[in-house]
């Protein structure tokens, strides 16, 4: 037992110490997300050609929950489903009347006599019985006219938004845009599916966005601090932040280079609090890997081949302001 005990030990220690040089690159992309999308933090963005797949929810956040508040308006229908309203046969006027009978018929077979006077217990249990099936009779008489009556749902204005392909606008491809002789496009805006106005975003600042996916990452694979605190919000760089102390405490070091973008498109983009907010699904390639701090030995990932991964990113501006990453999230498979 105690050879057993010990193996078993050593294969725990072998699964934590597994665990723990897990590539936390693509751990942020498998997994949830992180920042803030303002109002619609906790909303999932619209489905794009890009990551028709659903993002991962925003589970790292400085953005407080807005708890729904419960209607107030309640169908008939629904309060009895719910038990909140008109109470049931058993515990109401029924539920009583049958209480003193059965009290009553008990009291009664104690002292020698039934209901009936001397019907005895199973003369009692015939007239629960009948009581009982008076009763209902007439509940349902009575009640027959105030069953309430049912409307079709009206359509919501996401669901007529989502009848069709959702538009979306193309990010163009590294140095597409340069040199292109094709007229500018028509900026885009994005449906309502959630608070704030909807806005337009034009063909710069989608390649705006490009370029920050660039910069970004390669901030991070750096461990440049000062770059990711220009890129990024303040909510945005602690995350981020975070994931570089993780690895340089487990002795890591995440290194992300040649990264080129594949596809992108716009998911939504709107207004609110005086502050731009844009929703881009990404698809890029990169080379990834996870090497050890001290030996510069890969531990996870390839040198030689880039990996393509798929995310979700928000980006936000102040009026007069740099846009700034203010979230990403992962795509669930």
């Amino acid at each position: 037992m105690q050879r057993f005990g010990r193996v078993l030990a050593i294969a725990a220690i072998g699964v934590a110490a597994m665990l723990t040089v897990v590539d936390v690159a693509d751990a942020r992309r498998a997994g949830g997300g992180f920042g803030s999308r303002g109002s619609r933090t906790f909303s999932a963005p619209p489905a794009t050609r890009t990551a028709p797949a659903p993002a991962a929810p925003i589970d790292r956040t400085m953005t407080p929950r807005q708890n729904a508040q419960p209607s107030t308006a309640t169908s008939p229908a629904t309060q009895n489903r719910t038990g909140n309203a008109r109470p049931g046969f058993f515990s109401g006027f029924g539920g009583s009347m049958i209480g003193g009978l059965m009290m009553g018929g008990l009291i009664g077979m104690l002292l020698g006599h039934g209901i009936g006077g001397g019907v005895g217990f199973l003369g009692l249990l015939l007239q629960v019985g009948l009581v009982v099936l008076l009763i209902s009779l007439a509940m349902r008489f009575f009640g027959r006219n105030q069953r309430p009556a049912y409307s079709a749902p009206s359509a919501t204005a996401r669901t007529s938004a989502t009848a069709g392909n959702p538009p979306s606008f193309r990010i163009p491809r590294i140095g597409e845009a340069v040199g292109s002789a094709a007229a500018p496009r028509s900026p885009a805006a994005a449906p309502a599916y959630g608070g704030g106005e909807e806005i337009s975003v034009g063909q710069d600042d989608l390649d705006r966005f490009e370029t920050m996916l660039k910069g970004v990452q390669a901030a991070y694979g750096a461990e440049d601090y000062a770059a990711l605190r220009r890129l990024t919000t303040p909510e945005a760089m602690s995350y981020l932040a975070e994931e570089l102390s993780d690895n340089a405490t487990k002795g890591l070091k995440n290194e992300v280079r040649d990264v080129h973008l594949v596809q992108g498109d716009l998911a939504e983009a709107w207004r609110e609090d005086g502050r731009d907010y844009a929703t881009v699904a990404m698809r890029y390639e990169s080379v990834d890997v996870m090497r050890d701090r001290a030996t510069g030995d890969v531990v996870s990932g390839d040198a030689d081949r880039p990996t393509e991964a798929v995310e979700i990113w928000t980006f936000v501006r102040r009026p007069g302001a740099d846009w700034q990453v203010s979230a990403i999230q992962g795509v669930e498979a």
